[in-house]
């Protein structure tokens, strides 16, 4: 039965942690996540959590220490932000190329300097290529379903990758929302305890992690490849079943909204692309035949999705993240996905980097720009003195 629970993102975040039962997480402070294993921490001390609560010196050492429990074959979680996430970045490669299933939340915070705790999602972007799968969600109830089935994914003997869910720093870290928490017992039986495909057994010695040649490291890397074009399959399994035992869907890969008989298509992330749903249902009040496709999976991307969508419309991308010197992630990953295969246009926007409000008054003028024709191939919106 659901039991409804009003609270922030974070520590909606820790219960959910919580009820997946992890036997390990390590904990390091960075605003805005330190609130996060502070909630893990309480539920500790209320002996509502049973596992090995382990407070480290740096994020390095917590994904040092998700890594070393993992490898043991036990489930393990942590969380963090920002420049935490930066120093992070060596083992986020090993966890993932060394086939463990840590599940991690990354509150998304500027990088600085200058000095910033707000958010964008340069952080969690900049981390795309590690290999590990980035959920992005827009509401609290998404993160406390979204944590749950990262654990059933990442933990499947075809995928065996650690998993990474994204959420904005405030507006959602620090913002109460009510969530509603199914018993324990669903729980459970929706995600039972984990069963390594490998372990460290010192009755049962092996050798990982070591040197290999080149054949075989290319072999390495391709099976991960497989392992994120398998969740494609996965993930949409995954919140099928989550939506029959709980009555709750939030998409799979993309999350599609009035997207029916559009011209046009609007892909967002994250609270971006919570707040344009909004701008979507006064839009159609104007006339304009336009619908929103909410990215839910940046790894890994959903390009046969959005090539779906593109026969039909042209799309608009609204990037809350820069790579200087190119533009947008979501807007270069659609164009590539689009490359040969679609005649669609495609208008991108860079906007509410630093934290800067992106309210659904502004994705309106965004939109209609682009529907105008008045928009170029990329564009700053919300630029102040422009």
């Amino acid at each position: 039965m659901n039991q409804v629970m009003i609270d922030t993102g974070n520590y909606i975040a820790a219960k959910a942690a919580v009820m997946c039962k992890p036997d390990v997480v390590a904990a390091y402070p960075i605003t805005p996540q330190t609130t996060l294993v502070e909630g893990i921490a309480n539920y500790q001390g209320k002996g509502e959590f049973k596992g090995e609560y382990i407070c480290v010196e740096s994020e390095h050492s917590a994904m040092a220490a998700c890594i070393g429990a993992s490898a043991t074959g036990v489930r393990t979680f942590t969380g963090t932000s920002s420049h935490g996430l930066l120093l992070m970045h060596e083992m986020l490669h090993w966890a993932a190329l060394a086939r463990l299933p840590v599940v991690m939340c990354n509150i998304n915070r500027v990088v600085g300097p200058g000095w910033n705790i707000w958010t964008d999602e340069n952080d969690s972007i900049s981390q795309r290529d590690t290999g590990w799968i980035q959920f992005y969600c827009s509401s609290n109830q998404e993160i406390f379903d979204t944590i749950i089935q990262a654990f059933k994914i990442g933990e499947h003997q075809k995928v065996s990758l650690p998993v990474m869910i994204s959420y904005n720093a405030f507006i959602l870290s620090h913002t109460s929302m009510p969530v509603y928490v199914p018993d324990q017992k669903e729980i459970d039986a929706f995600l039972p305890k984990r069963k390594p495909l490998w372990y460290l057994d010192p009755n049962n010695p092996i050798t990982f992690g070591n040197i290999i040649l080149p054949a075989e490291y290319e072999k390495v890397r391709f099976d991960m490849q497989k392992s994120q074009y398998y969740c494609k399959k996965l993930i949409p399994e995954i919140s099928k079943e989550w939506k029959e035992k709980f009555g709750r869907f939030h998409g799979d890969l993309l999350e599609y909204y009035k997207c029916e008989n559009v011209e046009y298509i609007l892909l967002s992330m994250g609270a971006i692309g919570a707040e344009s749903k909004v701008a979507i249902d006064n839009l159609r009040k104007q006339g304009l035949k336009i619908g929103l496709a909410r990215v839910r999976t940046f790894r890994p991307f959903p390009q046969e999705e959005i090539l779906k969508l593109s026969k039909n419309a042209d799309l608009i991308i609204i990037d809350r993240n820069i790579s200087p010197g190119m533009e947008g992630a979501v807007f270069s990953e659609i164009k590539a996905s689009l490359y040969g295969k679609s005649d669609a246009k495609v208008y991108g926007y860079i906007a509410g980097l630093g934290g800067k409000d992106v309210t659904f008054g502004d994705i309106e003028k965004m939109c209609k720009k682009a529907i105008d024709g008045k928009t170029k191939h990329l564009e700053w919106y919300g630029l102040e003195g422009v």
